[in-house]
């Protein structure tokens, strides 16, 4: 079955579709100027597609890290109007350890957690405490027969570890989780993760990161948190975009009953139809020049409202 709905079950998440108002509202606000970068964002697609090597077609492993960078790089840019963004710190190959029960089994999701843009504050919640009580009424998707453990590793697990990252310190500033990148880099298709791969793999870091937070905050002890932790997730192979914002609501998961907690997904953004990387010649005539096709503004919209997101 899809690695989303597995991912929910495993997370006690609830999904939502869209990208939540808190959200929504910065992208769809004239005075942040979202659209006043929409050059810059082209020019960063072409820079990374077209011109960032001297190879004839540069290959995905390496335009979509820069395309990453160039992306980033606007972003910060926006720091002079909201000097609060300049209170970040992104950090690369750090180590999430996280560890849960769910019903009778023993779970835990550990390993590289992609690229973590890290906060001196926490995102705010983004679903009120009646959005939150709902969520009690919402019913988990079962597999039976199937178990939704089925695909599983198993380990002999010696030690429970809750861990935010070992690259991080006592008293590290940027102590607060704010968004995960994942770069699906892999020139070979066979060797990236599908969308909906990638889709599950960004909720169950983005679950990780906020489950190993909230006990650092708050211990061991399962309940439903007063004040919930809130991680983003970016994913993209260079071209197609995943959105994700996910909401701790309670660690208490053994059971599929009580509160839940929240996932909203935005899902297969292309920021860009098609790169024209050499022009194409019929009968000495070119019919398609070289150049970035369809380019989807929303799109970059979507990454930098999730950027600002928590700090205007």
């Amino acid at each position: 079955f899809p690695g989303v709905r597995q991912a929910q079950w495993l997370t006690k998440t609830k999904l939502v579709e869209g990208l939540p108002p808190a959200v929504q509202g910065i992208m769809d606000n004239p005075a942040h100027g979202l659209q006043e970068l929409e050059d810059r964002a082209k020019h960063a697609v072409s820079h990374a597609r077209l011109w960032d090597t001297a190879e004839v077609a540069p290959r995905r492993e390496q335009y979509c890290p820069v395309l990453f960078e160039n992306l980033i790089h606007i972003c910060r840019l926006m720091s002079g109007r909201y000097p609060s963004l300049s209170k970040r710190m992104l950090a690369r190959n750090c180590r999430i350890a996280a560890t849960w029960e769910r019903e009778s089994i023993l779970l835990q999701v550990r390993g590289l957690s992609g690229i973590l843009m890290n906060s001196m504050t926490p995102i705010p919640p983004v679903a009120s405490k009646e959005e939150i009580l709902a969520t009690k009424e919402h019913v988990l998707e079962t597999f039976y027969p199937i178990a939704p453990t089925i695909d599983l590793q198993e380990v002999n697990v010696y030690k429970e570890l809750n861990d935010t990252g070992q690259c991080f310190g006592d008293g590290y500033p940027y102590s607060h989780p704010h968004t995960l990148f994942f770069l699906e880099s892999a020139n070979v298709r066979t060797d990236r993760f599908r969308p909906e791969q990638l889709r599950a793999k960004m909720l169950m870091f983005a679950f990780g990161n906020a489950l190993a937070k909230a006990k650092a905050l708050h211990g061991n002890d399962p309940k439903v948190l007063e004040q919930p932790v809130v991680v983003q997730s970016v994913g993209t192979d260079g071209q197609l975009f995943q959105f994700m914002v996910f909401q701790l609501n309670t660690t208490d998961l053994v059971s599929n009953d009580g509160v839940k907690n929240l996932v909203w997904v935005d899902s297969d953004r292309n920021l860009y139809e098609k790169a024209q990387c050499v022009p194409e010649v019929k009968k000495r005539v070119v019919t398609k020049p070289a150049g970035i096709s369809g380019f989807q503004p929303d799109t970059f919209k979507k990454f930098l409202a999730l950027y600002l997101h928590g700090t205007v």
